[in-house]
């Protein structure tokens, strides 16, 4: 026997209960079938160590192991974002309608994806997905559909270009996040870069002196993410459309129609309506809906870029398409909810919660404040919002509390703006709140 022992120790060892009677516990048998019996029983045995050491009781290693099961067998968790950011990319861009959900939901099992039930025979995949596609935007003739908007500009490249000319303004030559750039991007594909103009200043005279016999096509693509002012000029795509090549247009932010909040913000309607033979966009933006790269333009180029090779490897599975269709067929998404809110019921959101806060003595107030598009949309637009203001040292624990809360530090304080956080999500977020200034 240890010596170091004591009679107190070795009683406390013999009450911890044994593994399969913790595990026998109701709570424990349910969380098993959502998450596994091996994260459950891991689950149980660090609430034992933790009973050995003296942290908690022996009755409360099957309540401890209980609060140590996160909850669900993924480990992304769902935040509040209250950054005032609509398609903040380090959240995940845009958060899917309850219609997306629902969609990826019933299509999460077996799925007619690629069959036709009538006749029992293969049939094209993701149909009823780019049918919908279509229909939203009828100036285009066909439509395609990738895993994210640089793979649709990389398959448009490579299937049009590889060996040959793809002229760009310098003005134009983005970096489109975490490092890579659209140069980058396009010489991987085997193509090379004809840059033309100046970084303020490309005429559709620059393109036209350009194209030759080896041009593949003219790539006019939009700066989303910045903005350069004063003495400036951009060929538009009515002027480079005759130049006798196909021009292809990077519009960003998958906005499928002129939007009167953003009225310099390119859409794919405008552009194909223009001339350009070919439109690429992210669907996770503008769009509101999932991670995707949409092609949408000419018949013939669409069925050129769906049949090369590359186009398997880029493909987008069936919870894409699904959440997709939903989002262009069903009511609105929550990036256009947000995006036009009314300012003044905003503020009154602010106001409540301000009020409800501090009759718990809590140092909230409500503020006016400035919202931006983001995920590389509509640079230099701000949307007039409301925030809850609350000490700085808020934040931290917030981000970190079992409702994660997502804000930004202002002068000092931290900032919850609420018009990216849904008016269903006040009780949460007051919740939320509340569990920090208990601390």
């Amino acid at each position: 026997m240890d010596p170091t022992d004591t009679g107190a120790d070795t009683d406390v060892r013999r009450r911890i209960p044994r593994t399969d009677a913790v595990l026998r516990d109701p709570r424990l048998l349910q969380a098993a079938l959502r998450l596994g019996t091996a994260r459950v029983k891991s689950a149980v045995h660090r609430a034992q160590q933790r009973a050995r050491e003296g942290a908690v009781p022996p009755d409360a290693v099957a309540d401890t192991a209980v609060s140590l099961l996160p909850r669900s067998a993924g480990g992304l968790r769902p935040v509040i974002n209250a950054t005032g950011v609509l398609l903040h990319t380090n959240l995940g861009r845009a958060p899917l309608s309850a219609a997306a959900r629902q969609a990826v939901q019933e299509a999460a099992g077996p799925t007619d994806v690629e069959l036709d039930l009538r006749t029992g025979v293969r049939a094209r995949r993701g149909r009823t997905a780019l049918a919908a596609l279509r229909a939203a935007v009828p100036a285009a003739e066909a439509a395609h559909v990738v895993n994210n908007g640089a793979a649709a500009l990389v398959l448009a490249a490579t299937a049009l270009a590889a060996g040959r000319e793809i002229v760009v303004s310098r003005g134009e030559m983005v970096e489109i996040g975490d490092g890579f750039r659209l140069p980058d991007l396009l010489v991987s594909t085997g193509a090379r870069l004809r840059e033309v103009g100046t970084t303020n200043r490309t005429t559709a005279g620059d393109y036209a002196e350009a194209v030759g016999p080896d041009t593949a096509f003219v790539l006019k693509v939009h700066p989303s993410n910045f903005r350069i002012t004063g003495f400036t000029r951009a060929a538009t795509v009515g002027e480079l459309a005759p130049l006798g090549v196909p021009v292809v247009v990077d519009i960003g932010s998958g906005l499928l129609a002129p939007h009167p909040l953003l009225p310099e913000e390119p859409d794919a309607r405008t552009q194909l309506t223009a001339g350009a033979a070919l439109v690429t966009a992210s669907g996770d933006k503008l769009l509101g809906g999932p991670q995707c790269g949409l092609l949408l333009g000419r018949q013939t180029l669409i069925t050129t870029l769906s049949r090369h090779p590359l186009a398997r490897a880029l493909r987008v599975d069936k919870l894409t398409l699904a959440a997709l269709e939903a989002t262009l067929t069903g009511p609105g998404t929550p990036t256009g909810e947000a995006l036009t809110a009314a300012p003044e019921p905003l503020r009154r959101r602010a106001e409540r919660l301000a009020a409800v806060l501090g009759a718990d003595g809590i140092d909230a107030r409500a503020v006016a404040s400035e919202a931006a598009v983001g995920g590389g949309g509509a640079p230099g637009v701000t949307l007039p919002s409301a925030a809850l203001s609350l000490p700085g040292r808020y934040a931290a624990p917030l981000r970190t509390g079992p409702v994660p809360v997502v804000g930004h530090l202002e002068a000092g304080r931290c900032l919850l703006d609420l018009r990216t956080v849904p008016a269903e999500d006040d009780d949460r977020l007051a919740g939320a709140v509340r569990a920090v200034g208990g601390r």
